[in-house]
């Protein structure tokens, strides 16, 4: 079924305490035009840079996701992302006067009113999601993190936590629709951490906004009054912190019987926005945190950049294995008969790998000459066949590679091993070692029956194609 993009009909704000720095700060959150997604500004800066929600922002994911552009950041926005992407809003401007977003409650809750309040606006705009083809995997076995993605026709979400905790154990949770459960069963679930990570932090200068209203703290050891007068001290707070029989600092009740597995849930969810796109497929995570759902949103967005290069260029059908043919390269390259010298690409990992074949056929134009009676490929047109190879690879990562060429600056350690005749398959194979705005570095190697015939390093200048 077709949808819509959406944003909101009217501005909404939401003030409060940052987390870490304990400073006042307001998000204010306004409508976006369709195809712009989700972006961050922070007003308290000259010009006002704009930080897009997108994993190609993502600056540090230790303790929460942090975002930025240059020397400008913003730290925890996944509950501020998590609330956006449950209500399914593909469009939106957040705009912030501080380096982080309100805490509020440790939830998404109050960005979730907040923004329902604001109201949802239909645009003319189709949505455009990802939908996974294949199993992916992320695995973390010294920090013993699991996560897999499997196709489905929708968001489903299932975690599992294990902590050595009697307050905690072991807790799983299943999300299966988003669009039903999110509001009701996720938003409201509060962030938690354990009492020496409070303590640690604290002494490192974070979680200045911290306290006993945006935080469930679970109690991992002894404490005496003492310690518990020193706690009510540096939570500011006036009366004396309990220890409550549910293992929970304060005794505060939980919203949720399994509210922390529910919160990493969340926390999952709001990384995920961070893709750019909605995703349909069963995400399943083992004691994953921030830095694996990073990880694992940057695999995801090497497949939708793959599924956007294919839906540009390749109009028709094709054969299993095949990933671009003729015509869809001539969409990419400039080079023409009897000058283009890759037949299709079968497998591409945007801005790190391309692989891609040439037939070599006896009809080919330069066996005339090199050599009669005994005709064997040039090993120049080899090293073009690589780099034209190469070019596809480099020209995708381009907003308009239809008016770039790509220039040979160097060619590097060229070595050719074995001859290459009529009727051979040349498989080429290119790696990015280095890619900058007009210019690129591959290596690259040309095999044949899973030989290697040629090898070589290529330097490439971008530059615009003349009109």
């Amino acid at each position: 079924m077709l949808e819509n993009q959406r944003t909101i009909e009217k501005p909404v704000s939401l003030s409060g305490i940052g987390l870490h720095t304990g400073n006042q700060t307001t998000v204010t959150f306004k409508p976006a035009d369709a195809d712009k997604g989700v972006y961050f500004v922070r007003t308290d800066i000259p010009d006002c840079p704009e930080i897009p929600a997108d994993i190609d922002y993502v600056i540090n994911n230790a303790r929460d996701t942090t975002l930025g552009i240059d020397d400008v950041y913003i730290r925890q926005v996944e509950h501020v992302l998590a609330a956006v992407y449950g209500l399914q809003i593909d469009n939106l401007r957040i705009e912030i006067d501080s380096n982080e977003p309100p805490v509020g409650d440790g939830s998404a809750m109050p960005f979730v009113e907040i923004l329902q309040k604001a109201g949802f606006e239909e645009q003319d705009t189709l949505r455009d999601y990802l939908e996974i083809d294949e199993t992916i995997t992320y695995s973390d076995k010294e920090n013993g993190v699991d996560m897999v993605v499997v196709p489905s026709d929708q968001l489903r979400i299932t975690f599992m936590v294990d902590y050595r905790n009697p307050a905690l154990g072991t807790q799983y949770t299943s999300m299966y629709s988003l669009p039903d459960e999110f509001v009701s069963e996720y938003a409201a679930a509060r962030t938690f951490c354990f009492l020496h990570e409070v303590e640690a932090l604290h002494e490192q200068g974070m979680i200045q906004g911290g306290s006993l209203n945006n935080a469930v703290v679970i109690v991992d050891r002894n404490l005496g009054r003492e310690e518990l007068r020193k706690l009510a001290k540096r939570f500011h707070l006036e009366e004396e912190v309990v220890l409550g029989s549910n293992g929970i600092l304060g005794g505060k009740e939980l919203r949720y019987y399994n509210e922390p597995v529910r919160h990493k849930t969340l926390d999952l969810i709001g990384d995920l926005a961070l893709l750019g796109v909605p995703l349909k497929a069963v995400v399943m995570a083992a004691r994953s945190g921030h830095a694996a759902h990073v990880e694992l949103v940057r695999k995801l967005r090497k497949i939708h950049k793959k599924k956007q290069l294919s839906s540009k260029y390749q109009k028709s059908s094709l054969k299993k294995g095949v990933f671009l043919d003729a015509q869809a390269i001539q969409r990419i390259l400039p080079h023409r008969y009897p000058f283009l010298l890759v037949d299709k690409i079968m497998d591409i990992v945007p801005g790190e790998r391309v692989t891609g074949i040439k037939q070599v056929s006896i009809n080919e134009p330069f066996f005339q000459g090199h050599f009669p009676g005994h005709p064997i490929m040039p090993g120049v047109l080899i090293v073009e066949a690589m780099a034209q190879t190469g070019a596809v690879l480099l020209l995708d990562t381009l907003e308009n590679p239809e008016q770039k060429l790509a220039y040979f600056m160097a060619i590097d350690r060229v070595r050719f091993r074995k001859p290459v005749f009529p009727g051979d398959e040349l498989i080429m194979e290119l790696t990015s070692v280095r890619q900058r705005p007009s210019s690129c570095k591959m290596v690259g190697q040309a095999l044949v029956n899973g030989e290697t015939v040629c090898e070589a390093e290529f330097m490439c200048a971008i530059v615009d194609r003349e009109k």
